[in-house]
């Protein structure tokens, strides 16, 4: 996780390939946690985070829209109380990019 969180995100545009199937597993190691899951046809990289009450769930909600900010990549997000669910996805091609994976193992980082 630790490498990957460091790489860099490309700028992604319509057109832009998804993940291999090849790829999509070698990142999913990076990620060990994360599951991919398809909804209406997309392939989406998700995750729920738990917390002791809504306070830690919320400060962790604000603290990956930081980070989503930052990278100008937005992911979904569902604060309930005591959990958070974290969906990565790029919008733009309708499906899982290399940058999905690196926001993936960041938001772990911001977990810890």
């Amino acid at each position: 996780m630790g490498q990957l969180s460091r790489e860099s995100c490309e700028a992604c545009r319509v057109g832009a390939p998804t993940v291999t199937e090849e790829e999509m597993k070698a990142l999913g190691n990076a990620v060990p946690e994360w599951r991919i899951v398809e909804r209406d046809g997309i392939m989406k990289l998700e995750r729920t985070f738990t917390f002791k009450d809504f306070v830690q769930a919320l400060d962790f909600t604000n603290r990956v829209g930081d980070l989503a900010q930052q990278a100008d990549h937005h992911p979904a997000l569902l604060t309930e109380w005591g959990r958070v669910t974290v969906t990565w996805w790029s919008h733009k091609i309708k499906g899982l990019h290399r940058n999905d994976f690196i926001l993936a193992a960041r938001t772990d980082e911001v977990a810890k």
